[in-house]
């Protein structure tokens, strides 16, 4: 699959993912096959969530994803450019769930997210997250990523080579402080970039732009792809917002509606960094 190609195609249709808002109403759909309680994961990994704490949210359980695969389907080669990748090019029926920004700072999504045990990676902009740092290490510490959405969140095509150097280096500093590990990947703003950003990004250490396949709303899915339905290996864009941005719901509520659209399409969920 040629990346930069497939990454530009996305781009036009990118904003309007990342924005629009629809609300509908979502029920639970049957049960996919799942591991019992206090099983582990394929190969002996992180342990699943038992039916017991998915019933408490008003959720049936997700299917268990597979082993990692022992060699990453997406590696930045020496010499070549960053990637930009919207989907992972794998068979394994799993699809990986991102969080942008970091504005809605909600207890309740932690424990949710805690009990769950799904896994997820967070791309955050430090204008957003600097009034608490610390409500992201909890997150942190189940074992989900923290990876690079710029210092400000602007539009990077607008910024000329030397600003999106300071936005995306100057924000692998500051996560890099904050949370002990700098990332290795990064999610530029609104899902525009252009050939600057991926100079700057693999400047600044980082080894690919990561898009998205469908953007979570309130209570449905914005798809890329005619058909409306997830594909192995799509990259699922949501937000921390709260009840001022998804009118009068919460985040907790957005993320079982997402999770239920997961569980009744028989997807697993799967950690990002294990394919890229």
């Amino acid at each position: 699959m040629n990346k930069k190609i497939a990454g530009l195609a996305l781009i036009g249709t990118l904003l309007i993912s990342g924005c629009a808002a629809a609300v509908h109403a979502v029920k639970p759909a049957a049960s996919s096959s799942v591991r019992p309680s206090g099983s582990t994961r394929a190969g002996g990994k992180a342990p699943v969530a038992s039916a017991a704490a998915f019933s408490a949210w008003g959720l049936k359980p997700l299917a268990s994803p597979p082993a990692p695969p022992k060699v990453k389907p997406v590696k930045r080669r020496a010499g070549e450019p960053v990637p930009a990748i919207s989907d992972i090019p794998t068979k394994d029926k799993v699809v990986f769930i991102t969080f942008d920004d970091g504005a809605e700072k909600d207890p309740k999504f932690v424990r949710m997210m805690r009990e769950l045990k799904v896994p997820f990676t967070m791309f955050l902009t430090d204008s957003i997250i600097s009034s608490d740092y610390g409500y992201f290490k909890p997150l942190q510490q189940l074992g989900n990523k923290i990876q690079n959405h710029t210092l400000t969140h602007p539009n990077l095509r607008a910024k000329g080579a030397a600003a999106q150097h300071e936005e995306i280096c100057g924000q692998q500093t500051k996560l890099g402080k904050e949370y002990g590990s700098v990332p290795r990947l990064m999610r530029p703003p609104y899902g525009n970039w252009n050939e600057n950003t991926r100079t700057a990004a693999g400047q600044c250490g980082i080894e690919a732009l990561v898009l998205w396949r469908e953007s979570m709303q309130i209570a449905n899915m914005q798809y890329q792809r005619p058909d409306k339905k997830l594909h192995a290996g799509d990259i699922i864009l949501a937000h921390f917002r709260g009840p001022g941005q998804l009118k009068g719901h919460s985040m907790t509520e957005m993320t079982a509606n997402m999770l239920r659209h997961i569980q009744e399409q028989g997807f697993a969920v799967a950690r990002l960094e294990d394919y890229l």
